[in-house]
């Protein structure tokens, strides 16, 4: 087994590759645009047969869901054209494929967790963009796996956690949307996940959904992150999405159903604010 790792340099490719050098050493190659750009389909195909890959674990995205509503072909060309490159040169070489997407596909209007089968309608450029990439991979590479997540974050790159330590630092008070409801997911969580499903004697091609136990809105989130790095100074308070103007659209809510990945894999999932606590604890290291 050689396991390829696109976008290692982003949260979910460093935890990755944290672990899999830990479990598996020497049974991973990790790129990110520097070292295989994937909107190039033959320099996909020369890469793995250059390093003999079995396996493509694909966490490269064009993720910031503000800019995409301007930079549309820039984020086309890696939440689609890439991964429909991805997913026609492992069929030409036998690869198996897991591909990350994201909760941004569905409109969030449900009242339920979303389900793997139920309907999606992606109201943002990023949302639209990662389903065409699904849609992509499952035409092409049929017995792939794509895995839709939410809220990421861990002590590496940009993120939630990360901008609010800052800013409590900095501000006597903190505005955050209490509105919009998901699952805060440490990335080393899905990780582990990953490499659960890759060490397993079976392959279920399809989608699973994958974030950590629990609920939240994004002012719960604050509110557990200064709690838990006790810090008191700052005042946070909730507002409504309204108050806080985005260009693009945003799912009010989005948890998702977990059911399918656990009962296939035995994945076991931690409730978010436990996440929380263990990787506040590597930050302060």
């Amino acid at each position: 087994m050689k396991l390829l790792v696109t976008g290692s340099g982003g949260q979910l490719g460093r935890e990755l590759q944290h672990l899999l050098d830990k479990e598996m050493p020497g049974a991973a190659v990790y790129t990110d645009k520097e070292q295989l750009d994937i909107t190039d389909q033959k320099a996909i195909e020369d890469f793995l047969i250059k390093n003999e890959i079995t396996h493509i674990v694909n966490c490269a995205a064009y993720t910031d869901v503000e800019k995409a509503e301007d930079e549309k072909l820039e984020c086309s060309a890696l939440n689609f054209l890439a991964v429909k490159n991805i997913a026609m040169a492992a069929d030409a070489n036998g690869c198996k494929v897991i591909h990350i997407s994201t909760d941004y596909v569905f409109d969030g209007t449900s009242n339920r967790p979303y389900r793997e089968s139920d309907k999606v309608n992606p109201i943002s450029q990023y949302g639209t963009t990662k389903r065409k990439g699904e849609t992509a991979l499952i035409a092409l590479a049929p017995e792939s796996i794509i895995i839709r997540t939410a809220w990421l974050y861990s002590p590496h790159g940009r993120n939630f956690v990360k901008t609010m330590l800052r800013l409590f630092k900095s501000q006597p008070e903190v505005k955050v949307v209490c509105d919009q409801i998901g699952t805060p997911t440490y990335a080393r969580d899905l990780a582990k996940a990953i490499l659960k499903i890759v060490n397993s004697n079976q392959w279920v091609a399809g989608i699973y959904h994958f974030t950590d136990e629990g609920v939240a809105s994004w002012y719960d989130f604050a509110k557990a992150i200064a709690r838990i790095s006790g810090n008191t100074g700052c005042k946070i308070t909730p507002i409504p999405s309204e108050e806080y103007p985005q260009g693009a659209s945003r799912p009010y809510y989005s948890v998702l159903d977990r059911t399918r990945i656990k009962a296939t894999y035995g994945v076991e999932i931690p409730h978010w604010e436990e996440s929380l606590v263990d990787c506040l604890e590597k930050m302060e290291k």
